[in-house]
């Protein structure tokens, strides 16, 4: 028998998506407010199901993971997707995009991610990377008068195709090596000595589609355009909710890969990892427009999680397990507040414009100034606890050289974050911008990203026990 109560979130989620779809097409009034309030029904009834279903066996059909790791992402994800929102309620409703299509999406998105997330077979990994992608390209394109939307929409749809390509064709070159599609036997085989073998190409393969996804130099140039062109709302959820979910299923594939493999992948990541930190903190130094530089800022993000997962052998999992809900408030709580000070016409972008807000939107400032002092690593936030425990895995695994190269990064990222921080709160203000008010909705959101923020970076200790309680994954120590 079937055990279809260990799936429920993601059941509730898909019927929320085209529930909300048909009520779109037979309802002709189409009330933001009630395909809104229907969505963050959906989320909730969503994450409920993960606290109120104990899942009898570690898999569902050998295809997701339902147990301990699995479940950890999905409650990040539905968290992520809640957050998203609340703060697209106002903003969609002002800018007209509030129709069954932008939070029909969202949904069916989430659950793509978490597709990702827990996958344990190729096919359903795959499956769950499209519905995400196709998901967002038309989440991207939403805001259909402006060109700079749809030219984000463009560019990450090519982006997309390619990524799709990499992926499909290392998989397949992954299951004619293996024979199978179980991600946990393929990745354990005994790589023959000798020569580029099948799996070695399909593996290569896959981390180029991956990487175009997270935004790994050299395959990130597509993410200053896409964040800058996308809504707000959308920008943050991609920048969070599928650095997420890959991020957790690059973790599990580590976990999985034997020693050979990991032999293998050791140097691409060492590089990866710090081209990624330099290109990402650098070109984000040069930045005078907010969302561009939050976009070179997600692309260093990337690259210290991606240093950190050579240490997955040792430490590096709770580290990233820790860090990977961290980064998703501060994304968060950045883009949302950009969102939040935003005018009606367009986002909220060069940095002269955020000049003096502070003193006219203080609460609003504030989300976006305690968002960027986190993301700089500064206490007493979760981003300084973050950044620590990921230095200090891959210090304890003994990669000294990269994590000295990540800590130069990391204080040089400082800089950047803090000329928002300095333009909000120490400049005169340049011109009277005209904001909407902000909603109840947005300054719950907002108060959330603050809370977590600051109570994580006092007391962190509870997430590293959850986190102490599902591991090890299947090799992870």
């Amino acid at each position: 028998m079937i055990a279809w109560f260990s799936i429920l979130p993601h059941l509730i989620l898909a019927a929320g998506g085209f529930s909300i779809f048909c009520l779109g097409a037979f309802w002709r009034p189409r009330s933001a407010g009630v395909l809104s309030g229907l969505a963050l029904i959906a989320v909730f009834l969503a994450g409920a199901g993960v606290f109120l279903t104990t899942p009898e066996e570690p898999q569902f059909l050998g295809m997701l993971e339902v147990q301990g790791y699995g479940r950890f992402f999905t409650v990040l994800i539905i968290v992520i997707t809640g957050l998203t929102l609340l703060f697209s309620h106002q903003y969609t409703k002002i800018r007209n995009i509030a129709g069954d299509e932008f939070y029909g999406l969202i949904l069916l998105a989430a659950l793509g991610m978490i597709f990702v997330a827990d996958a344990v077979h190729w096919l359903t990994f795959f499956l769950g990377l499209e519905v995400l992608s196709i998901s967002l390209y038309v989440l991207i394109a939403m805001r259909q008068a402006d060109p700079g939307s749809n030219e984000a929409a463009v560019k990450y749809f090519i982006v997309g195709a390619v990524s799709s390509a990499f992926l499909t064709f290392g998989i397949a070159i992954i299951y004619a090596a293996a024979g199978t599609l179980s991600i946990p036997q393929s990745l354990v085989i005994d790589v023959p000595s000798g020569g580029i073998s099948l799996i070695f190409l399909g593996l290569s393969l896959l981390l180029v589609g991956i990487g175009f996804k997270i935004s790994v130099v050299p395959f990130h140039l597509w993410t200053p355009d896409v964040y800058q062109g996308a809504p707000a709302p959308v920008t943050a959820f991609l920048s969070t909710g599928s650095k997420a979910a890959l991020f957790a299923a690059l973790l599990r594939f580590a976990s999985y890969s034997s020693d050979e493999l990991w032999l293998y992948l050791t140097p691409v990541l060492w590089v990866g990892a710090v081209l990624t930190m330099g290109v990402g903190t650098i070109s984000a130094l040069a930045q005078i427009r907010v969302k561009r530089l939050l976009a070179y800022s997600s692309v260093a993000q990337m690259g210290y999680l991606l240093m950190t997962l050579l240490a997955v052998k040792q430490e590096g999992a709770s580290a990233i397990m820790f860090y990977l809900p961290v980064y998703a408030l501060m994304d968060l709580g950045a883009f949302g507040s950009v969102a939040l000070l935003s005018a009606e016409k367009a986002d909220l972008d060069a940095l002269d414009d955020y000049c003096g807000l502070a003193y006219v939107h203080p609460w609003r400032s504030a989300i976006l100034a305690i968002s960027l002092i986190s993301l700089a690593g500064l206490p007493p936030t979760a981003g300084f606890i973050g950044k620590f425990t990921l230095f200090w895995a891959v210090l304890q695994s003994r990669y000294v050289v990269i994590a000295i190269i990540g800590i130069i990064m990391a204080i040089l990222s400082i800089y950047f974050y803090f000329r928002v921080v300095v333009a909000l709160f120490m400049r005169p203000a340049e011109a009277t911008i005209s904001i909407p008010s902000v909603a109840l909705t947005d300054r719950f959101a907002g108060g959330v990203i603050l809370f977590f923020l600051l109570l994580l970076g006092l007391v962190p200790s509870p997430v590293f026990t959850i986190i102490e309680q599902i591991l090890p994954l299947r090799g992870i120590p």
